[in-house]
């Protein structure tokens, strides 16, 4: 069966993605794009959606690693489908595949040594031919075997071209003659990585591989063993990777470039979901869109063949939006993980209380957690309030006396804004002085600052018990 006709047959079944990340250190933002895609296009399509744990570099695969996989994928609301699947426990399956490709000749024992092989690939550099090793045991008779250790490699073909047909990158086409007859089984009988990940996506049913392209060249040779073992090919999406803002790869001199970084930062969820699907891939000109609109736009032809750039600005703009229009409940949960992940103290119940009563003021002029919250001391203070340098400045004599003028008004209001306007109006009027002569000796009194969310907002969220000890306390300093 050609290629192309497999590929057909993948299109057919019901729709599996997977995520394959490698537990050796924090899971990068490119992965959890990676793996917003492929949970995107699996559940618009009733599909399901993997997540398997490649973790067969034992040296450098961590359980803490593997835990901040798990803890990233829940944070941004990623859910899978079973079990997370360990590369390193099917190990015996890979080894039983190559196995079974040996026996079937369409890979052999290959007895030659590091030595012998440096020594080919010296020659061809001397006589500035391909270094691609060409093993002298690819078609030598068993009964030449030597009793020595070996390595199974695949038989690459070694003419005309193998074509890669991919969803984002188009038909791509190598030379058989730049494809090397890979090891897929080492000397002491552990499976390879481009082994393993073939025979683990077929035996999970993956029918769409949407991973970063700098996976693109492992396709063909990954190819190799579809063909061998007469299996369907998935459908390839190879999608650009993410730079940073000078136009080169994204790593750690851009800054954050963890998930669980982001998470600490307090950037919430939903809005990182929306700009990590735009990353890349568009619909028209919508920047900002639900979950729901994501699942029901997101197709593989929308995705960009050149590099995205992160943008942080970018990224907070659309946090905010998100952030506007999110339930209270949603946003409190969310900040509980937040303060945990930043490893910052838990909300006590009463901060909880004042805080989700004053997210109707506060929520549309945050961009991230940590600036909700910034916004929100006022309501997490405790008596007494510390005055900040800034703030002190609206103390004294005279901004005593207007808070004095004002306290009767407040103590006699019915708990309401339009009844703590009013009262405020009344000294305005009455010592015939603009708004802000009142609201600046009350953003000291009740929040210690000179910045904060409208002094009405405060006062009701505070309560009028709180408020005129505030306000007492202010006073009598």
């Amino acid at each position: 069966m050609s290629n192309a006709a497999k590929t057909t047959t993948a299109n057919a079944k019901p729709v599996v993605t997977r995520i394959a990340p490698s537990p050796t250190g924090d899971m990068h933002i490119g992965t959890a794009r990676t793996a917003l895609f492929s949970w995107l296009y699996a559940r618009a399509r009733g599909g399901k959606f993997l997540l398997r744990i490649e973790d067969t570099d034992r040296a450098r695969s961590t359980p803490e690693a593997t835990q901040g996989i798990l803890d990233g994928m829940a944070w941004l609301g990623l859910d899978y489908d079973g079990e997370a699947v360990s590369q390193f426990e099917q190990a015996a399956r890979h080894a039983e595949v190559a196995q079974q490709m040996l026996a079937a000749g369409t890979a052999y024992k290959c007895f030659a040594t590091q030595d012998e092989i440096e020594a080919f690939r010296e020659q061809a550099r001397a006589n500035k031919t391909s270094t691609l090793y060409q093993s002298p045991w690819r078609d030598a008779d068993e009964s030449t075997y030597p009793d020595a250790p070996y390595v199974i490699r695949m038989k690459a073909p070694r003419d005309g071209a193998t074509v890669i047909r991919d969803q984002v990158q188009g038909d791509v086409t190598i030379k058989n003659d730049q494809i090397d007859d890979m090891i897929v089984l080492r000397s002491d009988g552990t499976p390879t990585y481009m082994l393993a990940v073939v025979v683990d996506d077929h035996d999970m049913g993956v029918t769409h591989v949407i991973r970063g392209d700098d996976h693109l060249a492992n396709s063909a040779r990954q190819m190799m063993v579809y063909d061998a073992m007469g299996w369907d090919l998935p459908v390839y999406a190879h999608i650009p990777l993410i730079f940073g803002p000078d136009g080169k790869k994204m790593s750690k001199r851009h800054g954050a470039t963890g998930v669980k970084e982001y998470q600490a930062m307090g950037y919430p969820a939903q809005g990182m979901r929306n700009y990590l699907a735009r990353l890349g891939w568009s619909h028209g000109d919508d920047e900002f869109f639900s979950d729901a609109q994501a699942m029901e736009w997101f197709d593989l032809d929308g995705i960009n063949k050149a590099p995205a750039r992160f943008d942080t600005k970018k990224l907070e703009n659309i946090c905010g939006q998100h952030l506007a229009v999110m339930e209270d409940a949603q946003i409190m949960s969310e900040i509980d993980a937040y303060l945990f992940a930043s490893a910052q103290p838990a909300l006590t119940p009463a901060q909880k209380s004042r805080l989700n009563a004053a997210l109707y003021c506060l929520k549309g002029s945050a961009k991230t957690y940590p600036q909700l919250i910034e916004k929100a001391r006022f309501a997490l203070n405790q008596r007494p309030v510390d005055v900040d340098e800034k703030a002190q400045k609206h103390l004294g004599a005279v901004s005593n006396g207007i808070l004095e003028e004002l306290t009767p008004h407040l103590q006699s209001a019915s708990w309401n804004r339009d009844a703590l306007e009013a009262a405020v109006g009344r000294v305005m009027d009455a010592q015939d002085i603009g708004f802000g002569k009142v609201a600046g000796p009350l953003r000291a009194a009740l929040a210690g600052r000179a910045q904060t969310p409208s002094v009405l907002d405060m006062m009701f969220v505070l309560g009028q018990e709180e408020t005129l000890a505030r306000i007492s306390d202010a006073v009598q300093e």
